[in-house]
């Protein structure tokens, strides 16, 4: 299983496995029973999450540190990660009895920094700075070369993505005929290995790669034929959320991936929840890209086999209320006004009784003005049992003359008040 990708590397997904062996566990591929009627074809997910650092990581991590020379593991080895390459990387150093810092960003969620400190135990030392990977990842550079350490990549080095590729080889051992094969994309390593090992062993496959909305990363570097830094990025996702792809991954997936898709932030939160709710499955925001976007293809997947990447299950539950609330306002269930009450007694019962449905809920009320509650402004809350009443809930609002805002389709003042 050898394929040429470079003058200076090549490919053995092999030998990779071999390496793997003892430390990463096949994670099963299984048929998704819900999924599958659904789409009228036959669903397979890769459980990632099952992994034993709960995502795909680990396999990248210990393939490219096992790799080094000892002397060079010797100095020390530094990684910068979102979260779950922090997790390969701890447990990495950890088996290989290697210390390690990680630099992880400071809005990374506490579950993912306990995580890491759990596997590595005290062969890491932690360092939390920056909003965003790329933040984190310039300062962690800094760090090694001040240190003489080596530096471990999350996903732009032939290690990592030959590690991260033992993935396929275990899907096409396990289910040699898939038609579609969904994968998350951050950073681009992932996809770059999968991609790599289908091309050559089982070419008819079609590779979709798939972002989150708010960090297009790949959907940009493709478009514009190389590697693009985005301005800005939103980072719900934050395990696929970065603001430019690796050029050793770009360089590869541009020749395997089929095509690219972008999932609208909340639309990955529904799936989250419907994961959980329906199959008692927990996935991480990234984990789920693979499975959110199958309804843009739902008519060329009928009949077909196709596997999606869960690529890993690394959810902070102090995060669930936000995807609930992202969810629903995805959905069309929730909505935020702001309403300024006529100055006369009763006007707020009035726009309870008369205005709101008799299955809308008020779930958040607070007047703007502190020191003038019964005829200041107020931020009203209203979750609704189906989208289709909104616009009986609009046309209520203006047939008993209710002077409103709303917020969800103004950006900068639901971002400031809501």
């Amino acid at each position: 299983m050898n394929t040429k990708t470079s003058e200076k590397f090549q490919f053995s997904f092999e030998s990779a496995m071999e390496r793997l062996n003892k430390v990463v566990y096949r994670t099963p591929l299984t048929c998704n029973q819900n999924l599958s009627k659904k789409y009228q074809c036959n669903v397979f997910l890769k459980r990632e999450d099952l992994q034993v650092v709960r995502s795909y990581k680990i396999r990248g991590a210990f393939n490219m540190m096992s790799l080094l020379p000892k002397e060079q593991l010797a100095n020390g080895v530094v990684c910068a990660s979102a979260g779950n390459h922090a997790q390969g990387f701890a447990f990495s150093c950890r088996k290989l009895g290697v210390n390690g810092v990680v630099f992880m960003p400071v809005i990374t969620p506490q579950q993912k920094i306990y995580q890491t400190k759990m596997l590595g135990e005290d062969r890491v030392i932690i360092k939390l700075t920056g909003d965003t990977f790329d933040d984190c990842a310039i300062a962690a550079k800094q760090f090694t070369e001040e240190h003489g350490m080596t530096f471990i990549p999350p996903f732009d080095d032939y290690r990592i993505i030959e590690g991260q590729g033992t993935v396929a080889v275990e899907i096409l051992e396990d289910q040699p005929d898939i038609d579609y094969l969904f994968i998350p994309v951050g950073g681009g390593g992932l996809s770059a290995g999968i991609g790599s090992f289908y091309k050559t062993y089982a070419p008819k496959t079609k590779i979709i790669g798939v972002e989150p909305e708010g960090a297009p990363s790949m959907f940009e570097a493709l478009k514009a034929g190389h590697p693009v830094t985005l301005e800005s990025i939103e980072r719900f996702v934050d395990g696929a959320s970065v603001k430019r792809v690796g050029e050793i991954a770009f360089s590869i997936c541009k020749d395997v991936l089929d095509d690219m898709r972008l999932v609208a932030e909340g639309k990955v939160c529904s799936t989250i929840l419907k994961l959980y709710n329906e199959d008692a499955i927990v996935v991480e925001p990234a984990g789920a890209l693979s499975i959110a976007v199958l309804d843009d293809f739902a008519d060329e997947i009928k009949g077909k086999n196709i596997v999606c990447i869960v690529s890993g299950g690394n959810n902070d539950i102090e995060r669930m209320q936000e995807i609930k609330e992202r969810s629903l306002q995805y959905e069309g269930l929730k909505h935020y006004f702001l309403v300024n009450f006529a100055q006369r007694p009763g006007a707020l019962k009035e726009f309870v009784n008369n205005v709101l449905g008799p299955t809308d809920d008020i779930t958040r009320f607070e007047y703007m003005q502190k020191s003038n509650k019964e005829a200041g402004p107020a931020l009203v809350g209203i979750e609704l049992t189906s989208k289709e009443n909104y616009s009986h809930l609009l046309a209520s609002l203006n047939h008993h003359r209710i002077n409103f805002t709303e917020l969800n389709k103004d950006e900068i003042l639901f971002n400031y008040l809501v």
